[in-house]
């Protein structure tokens, strides 16, 4: 087990290597960076900017070199745990990045709607599939063709229209009233109904997957030869579907943990937006539209790294679920 763990540490590194050569490229060769963003807004109060001038800007910001000479003076300084500072605020990166304000909202979000979608999923998908065709499994099949078709920013803004314009239950965004000076008990109740739309709608756009893939894997399993030899035992129905199948149902939710991880960091970003959350996700995706090379790369590579640790927490589990897996 140990030696497998090295071996995947080993390759997770040059897994990393690569995709930040990819993600530094890329961010390099949009139509338009940081300085030119700045230029454009100098140039609307200037009436002409110098070359010179432009060229000083795109030194002071690291982009006067090619890519791959700025990937490896990049790769140089995180290995001197520097991370850079942001373009925009001139912070460093990690002090605005990883905020407490900004990440635990996004945790929080990810984190309350991921408990819920595994709590309403997984029995929505068992019982769709022992009930195959029924009344059940078409109400089933609905919400999931909801989930995975609805597109966040239209949903999000029904139920805010709904749920916040109309009925005038919940806020309309951000994280409290304007001027609020709640404390205590009151301030926490109030900061969840701030939180309860936008965790909503996570939940009830990502719960359409899980139950297809519940439904799907279950389905599948319960044809299988060794539930009709425990059916025949006459083992109780509810000890066939729990205890034995969806066991075996359970390598693919297992699998779902190499994104599961990601998911409570990254931030829903069109949903932050939406809702006006001061998460991760909203200050990443504003990063990224102005050209901010050293928070995007951060972020990114933060994500990638879960990403990587939670294929191998996958790999590790496959054992834990299933005793006839080896690890070698």
């Amino acid at each position: 087990m140990f030696k497998y763990i090295l071996k995947r540490l080993g390759i997770c590194v040059l897994i990393l290597l690569g995709v930040s050569f990819l993600l530094y490229t890329l961010l390099r060769c949009v139509p338009a960076s940081f300085v030119d963003y700045k230029i454009l807004a100098l140039s609307q109060n200037t009436d002409a900017i110098s070359d010179e001038f432009i060229a000083e800007m795109k030194r002071a910001y690291g982009l006067d070199v090619g890519i791959v000479q700025g990937y490896f003076n990049w790769l140089g300084n995180i290995a001197r745990l520097d991370f850079g500072k942001s373009f925009i605020s001139s912070r460093p990166v990690l002090e605005e990045l990883f905020r407490a304000d900004r990440m635990g909202t996004s945790f929080i979000v990810a984190a309350i709607a991921t408990v819920f979608e595994f709590m309403i999923a997984i029995p929505l998908g068992i019982t769709a599939a022992t009930h195959q065709y029924s009344l059940r499994d078409y109400i089933v099949t609905v919400l999931v063709m909801i989930g995975i078709s609805l597109p966040s920013f239209f949903f999000g803004q029904v139920l805010k229209d709904l749920f916040a314009n109309k009925l005038n239950w919940f806020p309309v965004s951000g994280m409290s009233d304007a001027g609020s000076t709640l404390t205590g008990w009151a301030a926490t109740v109030d900061y969840l109904r701030h939180m309860f739309l936008p965790v909503l709608t996570v939940c009830i756009l990502s719960i359409g997957g899980r139950m297809r893939s519940t439904r799907t894997n279950m389905l599948e399993v319960l044809n299988s030869d060794y539930i009709r030899t425990a059916r025949a035992k006459g083992l109780r129905e509810s000890k066939v579907i729990y205890k034995h199948a969806f066991r075996n149902t359970m390598i693919p939710v297992v699998t779902s943990l190499a994104g599961l991880i990601p998911g409570l960091f990254s931030g829903a970003m069109i949903t932050e937006q939406v809702f006006d959350l001061t998460g991760i996700g909203n200050y990443a995706l504003t990063a990224m539209t102005q050209g901010d090379i050293p928070v995007i790369m951060t972020y990114n590579m933060f994500l990638a790294a879960l990403s990587v640790i939670g294929v191998l927490l996958a790999d590790l589990m496959y054992a834990v679920v299933d005793p006839r897996v080896k690890l070698v």
